[in-house]
């Protein structure tokens, strides 16, 4: 990684460095269910947006990170969007993820995909409203949004645990190995490019660990905990976009460059209680 952002703010994926080559962090005891993801390609970008258009999302025990936050912390892209944006101190961290799998299914079932059909997540980078409480393996997340093209499917993720609503996401690449990405559900519309440029970081020895939480919200209870290892990335060309149109809080963040194409890992998940 060649951003002090992607390195600091590991918005789609923490590294564990001490972790054993190509191998999948064990995950936790006592999992409802067993989710696995194998071969993905995704475009990410990186978000700061404001609280206030998530409040209703946010549980008592979790807290948002903020930028001041990051700041303070001697982030440097903090420091420096702060000292650009001295009004968005308080604002989330957050990243936006489009992603097509050649494996993606939980307790053995999968969605049906349509014509390049792909997930979207986004996700808040959070912490423990106590500061004494202990969230368990994994850097924590809270859902903000998760979109799946099979409502069917995402009803079916609910009842297991997971959260997810039903929206058209697309994900497919062009002649020139341009990745092109859409969602379009209630109240938003994304459009997003990303040309894959330089060199490419990760692989082998590449895992780690994460914790989301669901919204609010949601009528979600459980937590999802995921492990993952080879993940590759490289960066897309700074011409790419992302485009967001309607009145879903995603208009209102402020993009973070580079984004970046992400590729390869093999995941397993499970739903655990809280």
């Amino acid at each position: 990684m060649t951003s002090t952002l992607l390195v600091l703010t590991l918005a789609c994926v923490t590294m564990l460095a001490e972790t054993a080559v190509g191998q999948i962090p064990p995950l936790p005891e006592g999992a409802k269910t067993h989710w696995v993801v194998g071969q993905p390609e995704e475009i990410v970008t990186y978000l700061a947006f404001d609280p206030a258009t998530v409040k209703e999302h946010v549980p008592p025990a979790l807290r948002l990170i903020t930028i001041r936050e990051l700041a303070s912390g001697k982030v440097q892209w903090a420091i420096d969007y702060f000292a650009e944006h001295p009004l968005h101190g308080d604002w989330g961290i957050s990243f936006l993820e489009i992603v097509r799998a050649h494996t993606f299914k939980i307790d053995d079932r999968a969605p049906y995909w349509p014509e390049h059909g792909a997930t979207a997540l986004w996700c808040a980078r959070v912490a423990p409203s106590d500061s004494t409480k202990d969230l368990g393996f994994g850097r924590p997340y809270l859902v903000l949004d998760f979109w799946m093209p099979d409502s069917l499917f995402a009803a079916y993720m609910c009842k297991k645990g997971h959260y997810a609503t039903y929206g058209n996401a697309r994900l497919w690449s062009d002649s020139t190995g341009k990745w092109h990405g859409s969602v379009t559900s209630d109240g938003l519309s994304v459009a997003a490019e990303c040309m894959p440029v330089g060199p490419i970081s990760g692989g082998i020895g590449s895992s780690g660990m994460q914790v989301l939480f669901p919204p609010r919200s949601s009528t979600v209870t459980d937590v999802v905990r995921v492990a993952f290892a080879g993940h590759r990335e490289q960066q897309c060309k700074q011409n790419s976009s992302w485009k967001f149109q309607g009145n879903h809080p995603l208009v209102r963040a402020v993009v973070l460059e580079p984004s970046t194409y992400q590729f390869g890992y093999e995941l397993v998940g499970g739903a655990y209680r809280q």
